[in-house]
């Protein structure tokens, strides 16, 4: 029996498998990613290279929390408690090896405003410039990436550094299978940044942005077209 099996049968200790439960490794993934795909036939677990070094009741309790997203059960176990605790810390032992001079100088100013300099600096980078994600915090690499739209507007950088930084200290918390990042606790911090009014400056910000790439000016042919 792998450990995909024995996550199974403890989850569900009166079904019957008709799939056959396979586990792969990739490197394709970000550290301590992993998704789950399905067929008539077969349920493949697809994990990030990393996590062939940590134990099989970690694992377990990693795949039990990606049954429960394919079955749609409310459940908990031991094992889905383990890997909820590793995930959770796992990234404040990372090394930090990313950075960038903008995001370390919005880290600094964000760290030492709201949270009286005691949060680390986790690893820093630019993602693209996307108009619908402002960042992430990846708590398995101790990453956070901002989209690098933001880069022209140091209030609106700060304050999505912000966001991610309440991310990597108040974490997540999980109930009944489901994973629960922005709650009513990490809204009302939220709300303690400077300007009440920023997620409206964000939205106008963007909205320009928008407008100004759509009608941004080709060149065809050797002449210019609006």
């Amino acid at each position: 029996m792998n450990i995909a099996e024995k996550a199974f049968s403890e989850m569900f200790p009166n079904k019957h498998m008709t799939k056959a439960l396979r586990i792969r490794y990739s490197r394709s993934f970000n550290a301590y990613n992993a998704n789950v795909k399905y067929t008539a036939n077969s349920m493949i677990f697809s994990l990030s290279y990393e996590w062939k070094k940590v134990s099989n009741e970690i694992k377990i309790g990693l795949i039990q929390s990606l049954l429960m997203k394919v079955y749609k059960e409310k459940k908990k176990t031991l094992h889905m408690d383990l890997y909820e605790n590793f995930i959770k810390t796992v990234g404040d032992y990372s090394e930090v090896k990313i950075g960038d001079p903008v995001l370390e100088e919005s880290f600094i100013r964000v760290n030492e405003k709201y949270f009286n300099g005691f949060i680390d600096k986790p690893n820093l980078r630019w993602g693209n410039k996307s108009f619908s994600k402002m960042g992430s915090y990846e708590y398995g690499t101790n990453t956070v990436t901002i989209s690098r739209v933001l880069i022209e507007d140091e209030e609106l950088l700060d304050y999505v550094m912000y966001h991610e930084l309440l991310h990597k200290k108040h974490k997540f918390h999980t109930k009944n299978g489901r994973s629960f990042h922005h709650t009513s606790k990490f809204r009302k911090k939220e709300k303690q940044f400077d300007n009440p009014d920023v997620e409206k400056k964000l939205e106008r910000f963007l909205a320009k942005k928008k407008i100004k790439r759509v009608f941004k000016p080709k060149k065809r042919k050797g002449f210019w077209w609006f």
